[in-house]
């Protein structure tokens, strides 16, 4: 597979070839959508979710309002594993042989306003690539810019299309600057907000300025987004739904319908909606030492074809085979919880949260194979050393499976993401990440990343494991 987002690009999943000839055409491709990017464009935020900037009555008549607006971004991501200890492996353990992947994207956003408040967006995109061990081995898996989807040669889909209406309510006129997914002009604080087509869950749900967005900031699935909140996805991360978002004064209420994939982690999602899940976020604003600040309260619930691991159990001891989530399905809820806080504490400086807890019974359904996870991070702006459009970030995770959820793993079943073929000495997953990205134009900036990893897929037998990462990303 946001997340988000979207997110995005957030909790999504996409990595590359080693073949010369196409890292040359990847390359010759990013440089024709930096063409454009030459004439005075700048880098703006990829959430479709619009954020406003205060201004006075006189300001905002000043404003003018975009009817149509076309944005591009191209994200090339390099990612190096030494090799680390492994007594053993399984079917979907991570490579213990040292092995380095890419990955390329190409977006297009392309956006129109109908009518007064109303704005529609297509965002097709070009893939390519795959992740360390085709995305398999850790469950707060390596980089968010890898999908559960891997292909050689370029491929086009439409990752998102959606229809967006703002009412507004009143309150303060806030300007909205443009943006991806965002059409430049003004709204006010209290407001409504429906969206409706297909997007990233974490687009919408479980955003945080720091640690979202795979292309700008942190890599790992489990910083950017809540581990635990296995929201509805194909493989690609994105699904078919609607949302509504009611902002007043220093509140946000969210909630949302989406569609399940058919089958955990499948490609397709499910026909007319016969799985879904609904996941609703209240957000609180606030501030704390004249710095502003967020928290926010998610929780979602999941019906779907899905499958126990004590059920897998009985049934692989039952037959003599090995448990499979995949044989034991039927239709069951899975829930979930969440906060995410964001604070800044000063104009160069801010820190993050997230802790998560999911229902242990039931498999991963669209995202990973985590059950409790907490993270934790700060980012810091290059002011104090003459750099304000650099960054960098330093954040850890702590990531658990449920005790049915190891005994799963112990028997040799097969997660979503994880599975070593035994278990025999479980411990919790633990990740490290740090980054400094460099403002190299304007339009384009270039990052150096670097994930520690104790426990890959819960495993105290295998690891530690390091994985170094490289990202040039361009954005008009």
């Amino acid at each position: 597979m946001h997340a988000q987002p979207a997110r995005p690009i957030f909790g999504g999943f996409r990595l590359g070839t080693p073949a010369r000839s196409q890292s040359l055409s990847r390359l010759a491709a990013i440089g024709l959508l930096c063409w454009p990017m030459m004439c005075g464009a700048q880098i703006v935020g990829p959430t479709p979710q619009p954020q406003g900037i205060p201004v006075t009555q006189e300001q905002a008549e000043q404003v003018e309002q975009e009817f149509w607006a076309i944005h591009g971004q191209a994200t090339n991501v390099w990612l190096l594993q030494p090799a680390f200890r492994s007594p053993y492996r399984g079917p979907q353990s991570l490579s213990p042989a040292a092995n380095g992947r890419e990955t390329v994207d190409l977006t297009l956003y392309a956006g129109i306003r109908p009518w007064p408040g109303a704005e529609i967006w297509i965002n097709p995109e070009v893939d390519q690539g795959f992740g360390l061990s085709d995305t398999f081995g850790v469950a707060g898996y390596v980089s968010g810019e890898a999908y559960k989807v891997g292909k050689a040669e370029p491929y086009v889909l439409v990752q998102r299309g959606f229809l967006r209406q703002t009412i507004n309510l009143g309150g303060e006129t806030e300007k909205l600057e443009p943006d991806l997914n965002q059409l430049g002009g003004t709204q006010t604080a209290n407001r409504l907000v429906f969206t409706i087509g297909k997007y990233s869950v974490v687009d919408i749900f479980d955003t945080n300025k720091y640690a979202h967005d795979p292309r700008n900031d942190f890599f790992n699935w489990s910083i950017i987004d809540q581990g635990a909140f296995d929201y509805a996805a194909n493989s690609w991360g994105y699904t078919y739904g609607g949302s509504a978002e009611w902002d007043q004064d220093r509140w946000t209420a969210r909630a949302g319908v989406f569609d399940l994939s058919q089958a955990p982690n499948a490609a397709a999602l499910s026909h007319g909606f016969g799985q879904g899940q609904f996941v609703a976020e209240l957000e609180e604003r606030h501030s704390l030492w004249n710095q502003p600040g967020k928290l926010k309260f998610l929780y979602w619930l999941t019906h779907g074809n899905l499958g126990t691991y004590l059920d897998a159990i009985s049934f692989g001891k039952a037959t003599g085979t090995t448990p499979s989530t995949g044989a034991v399905r039927s239709f069951r809820t899975k829930d979930g919880f969440g906060l995410n806080l964001e604070q800044q504490l000063a104009t160069d400086f801010g820190v993050f949260a997230r802790a998560s807890l999911s229902r242990g019974t039931v498999e991963e359904v669209d995202f990973t194979d985590i059950n409790r996870s907490i993270s934790a991070g700060l980012s810091l702006t290059g002011s104090r050393w003459g750099r304000p459009d650099d960054t960098v970030g330093l954040a850890g995770a702590i990531n658990r499976i449920s005790h049915q959820g190891k005994l799963y793993l112990a028997a040799g079943g097969l997660g979503g993401i994880i599975g070593d073929g035994q278990l025999p000495n479980a411990g919790p997953e633990q990740i490290l990440e740090a980054y400094y990205r460099v403002a190299l134009f304007s339009f384009a900036h270039f990052t150096a990343d670097y994930q520690f990893i104790k426990n890959p897929a819960y495993n105290r037998d295998r690891g530690p494991v390091s994985v170094f990462g490289l990202r040039v990303h361009v954005q008009y």
